[in-house]
């Protein structure tokens, strides 16, 4: 009975100490504090000197989903607890994989955006950085045949690396 008594006042030691945590965690990976409430993406300028008119709009709305989906914060249009702010930096298609007759087998086009992340919470883990994803196409393949694919596999890496800087405290 003795016995019996102490498991169940060290399991409910554990449970209180538990229950004063303030960071919060979801299946992501992500450790949010949990004072963290809000979140707010503004939109993603583009002012790479080749614009391909949807990219912002693309990669802006991904951003925003992937904080929707992977954590519990209510998304607000202006000065979020998590504040992102940025622009697309560069959109360019360069050749790869040059052949003995000097052409290129492959092309690559290559997305890099400046992120400003605020995290209003804990000042030491806001950041400031480029980030830059690429995919590669035959040259064969005409971009604008290909650019829609290309562009949601880059959005979809971009948008994992913004988050996990953001969130991910390995």
């Amino acid at each position: 009975m003795v016995k019996n008594l102490k498991v169940i006042s060290s399991i409910s030691i554990l449970l209180l100490s538990l229950a004063g945590c303030t960071v919060k965690y979801s299946l992501s990976g992500a450790s949010i504090p949990a004072e963290v409430k809000t979140v707010s993406i503004l939109y993603l300028q583009n002012n790479a000197q080749l614009v391909q008119p949807s990219l912002s709009q693309l990669l802006t709305e991904a951003l925003k989903d992937r904080f929707l989906s992977e954590t519990n914060l209510t998304l607000v249009d202006q000065n979020g607890d998590f504040n992102f702010e940025g622009a697309i930096t560069n959109y360019v298609v360069t050749p790869v994989a040059i052949q003995g007759n000097e052409t290129a087998a492959l092309n690559r086009l290559t997305v890099t955006v400046k992120i400003n992340f605020t995290n209003t919470v804990d000042e030491k883990q806001s950041y400031q950085t480029q980030f830059s994803r690429y995919e590669d196409y035959l040259s064969t393949e005409d971009l604008s045949a290909v650019e829609n694919k290309l562009i949601n596999s880059i959005n979809d890496q971009l948008v994992v690396d913004i988050f996990n800087k953001a969130v991910i405290n390995w």
